[in-house]
């Protein structure tokens, strides 16, 4: 949950760092720090708490190189602070490392060869630049060498990039389970932890899998096996232009990233879809689909309750059992599993270290897999038995909107293509293309709505502690996603429930002025919600409505045009996304970058 940057044979090397953690600033902002070298002996180290305007006010005219490494932190061992910040150095200034991860066995280690060092920071990051001086000093060795020997020795994941002051035009890398990337330029080299830092740079990357250690120099790479076996790889190419990765004219990304939803569904049903509205899925996955007796969703936070609404999806158009698991929990408590499982990882990041360790499992016991993500080349994409990408460009706000959507919508389209194969009248019934330009056109109303919404952000959610949504079936999935949008950025104390849920406990907490969205797009029950909106009203709450126009009364505060309700969540979905962006921005948060939370989760 960390960014790692890091460059080699290029004049405006502080530039290159600063820019690059801008565009990872998303995955951790609580401190940062960069390492310069201009080769010919001179070398700054500049750190601080904070964000990457505070690292960049720190750093003087002076500070100049043309090698250097950087990194914009999420605390996981030692609170922000100067010195717990990134990049560490040993003892006698010769080492210096930046990683993310979390060594858990940093301690052990520590009392092991480290006794009588001094140790300035509380993070296990220390504890391995440190191992690495140990064993150059105390064993004779290289650089090179003292970084194998280390890495050999932990435990947990990590993307590390070390300089080694005595050897300064060379870069050290070396990854388990954490992402990392090296960029091919013509004369000079980089690294990143996402390519988006270095898409100004260069569109040529060169993937690394775990275990192995590269040598990055301006003028070329060496990739080996911790044993020493030299491994070759080609580079790819990204499509992303740097322009994605601005927020333009809008004053947060998130905003900018809920207006684009619109143009998602429509990119992925240019995608997906033939022009006669089939779906246009790979062979072989559908007939891995179609083998399978039960899917296996697993994901983690907004991934896992766009996995809620599929499940249902699948289940009603290609007929066959799906579950919704924690990838988290599934991962050390694994339900007992069908005959012909098939496994689905949603991930926006596709760095998920929580999948990442289910889907290791998965491989080991050999069953097909597929992973739905935003980010090519990721590594539950490569290592995953296919992949489907979402196409929707960079999310860069911590709080996910638009790969929500895309979630939804991608595995609708997967649904009715494995419906077709089974021969569901369900799915054969079902005009995939219809319904999603239907509800691009209507997303579009939405989020063209945000005066009305501002002004029910104003009168609902300005100065509450807590707030509860409420809904069945597909609305009952759509309020869990709402209620996490609005404490993730706003901070309110938010919850999502079962309308019926109400009455087992929950209505406790209901007082005077307490607010309450119902979300009501499901004919059948439609008057049981209405039924629990009384309950509420009658101990206090307030109320606001997002309704189908279908079941809407005169009194609901935001209406929308019928679609198929499979598909209503990707409709009442968003103007709860701009009730959360409201409330924050009215409160004064930074909507972009809420407290305590980052992007990737790239730790367990």
């Amino acid at each position: 949950m960390c960014g790692i940057v890091g460059v080699i044979g290029k004049e405006n090397t502080v530039d290159i760092l600063i820019n690059g953690l801008q565009k990872l600033e998303y995955r951790g902002y609580d401190s940062a720090g960069v390492y310069v070298n201009d080769q010919n002996g001179h070398d700054y180290l500049v750190k601080t708490k904070g964000r990457i305007a505070d690292l960049k006010k720190a750093i003087g005219p002076e500070v100049k190189g043309t090698m250097g490494i950087g990194h914009t932190r999420w605390a996981t061992h030692g609170i922000p602070s100067d010195v717990n910040a990134h990049p560490h150095v040993s003892a006698d200034g010769r080492f210096y490392l930046v990683h993310n991860g979390v060594i858990n066995n940093y301690a052990e280690l520590r009392d092991q060869y480290l006794q009588g060092v001094h140790l300035v920071s509380q993070t296990d990051t220390e504890v391995v630049v440190q191992l690495v001086d140990y064993f150059a000093t105390n064993e004779q060795l290289s650089g090179k060498e003292a970084f194998r020997k280390t890495v050999q020795l932990l435990d947990g994941s990590y993307a590390f990039l070390l300089v080694d002051r005595e050897d300064p035009d060379t870069l050290y890398v070396a990854k388990n389970k954490s992402p990392l990337l090296i960029g091919v330029g013509n004369g000079f080299n980089v690294v990143c932890s996402d390519a988006m830092a270095m898409v100004g740079q260069t569109k040529d990357f060169v993937e690394l899998h775990d275990g192995e250690l590269v040598t990055v120099k301006k003028d070329g790479i060496a990739i080996e096996t911790l044993a020493g076996k030299a491994v070759t790889r080609k580079s790819y190419h990204v499509s992303i232009n740097e322009s994605d990765t601005e927020k333009g004219t809008y004053p947060f990304y998130m905003l900018k990233e809920i207006d684009e939803q619109p143009a998602v569904m429509r990119t992925l049903l240019q995608k997906y879809l033939d022009d006669a509205g089939k779906p246009k899925i790979e062979t072989d996955l559908l007939k891995a689909l179609n083998q399978a007796d039960r899917l296996y969703i697993l994901a983690a936070g907004t991934s896992y309750n766009a996995g809620l609404v599929a499940k249902s999806i699948f289940e009603k158009l290609a007929n066959i059992p799906t579950e919704v698991q924690l990838a988290s929990e599934f991962g050390y408590n694994t339900p007992l599993l069908s005959k012909k499982p098939f496994f689905l990882f949603l991930s926006q990041s596709g760095e998920t270290a929580d999948s990442r360790q289910v889907l290791v499992k998965v491989n080991q016991w050999g069953y097909p897999s597929l992973t739905i993500t935003n980010s090519e080349g990721s590594t539950l994409s490569r290592e995953a038995t296919y992949t489907m990408l979402l196409d929707a460009g960079p999310e860069i706000a911590v709080a996910s909107t638009k790969a929500y959507t895309a979630q939804i919508a991608l595995q609708t389209i997967l649904a009715k293509a494995l419906g077709d194969v089974r021969q569901q009248t369900t799915a054969t019934d079902f005009d995939v293309k219809g319904q999603l330009s239907i509800v691009a056109n209507e997303m579009q109303s939405l989020v063209d709505e945000k005066e009305l919404i501002n002004s029910l952000a104003k009168n609902y959610l300005a100065t509450t502690r807590n707030a509860f949504y409420i809904g069945r079936g597909y609305d009952f999935a759509v309020s869990l996603e709402a209620a996490l949008k609005l404490k993730e950025i706003s901070y309110v104390q938010a919850e999502g429930f079962a309308g019926a849920e109400l009455k087992h406990g929950t209505i406790s907490l209901i007082e005077d002025g307490t607010p309450v969205m119902a979300i009501i797009t499901d004919k059948r029950v439609a008057s049981h919600t209405r039924g629990n909106i009384q309950e509420v009203k009658a101990r206090g709450a307030h109320v606001l409505t997002i309704a189908m126009d279908s079941v809407a009364q005169p009194e609901d505060n935001i209406t929308f045009s019928d679609v198929d309700p499979m598909l209503t969540p990707l409709l009442t979905v968003v103007p709860a996304q701009l009730l959360a962006y409201y409330t924050s921005l009215n409160r004064g948060y930074d909507v972009d970058k809420p407290r305590n939370l980052a992007k990737a989760v790239t730790v367990e």
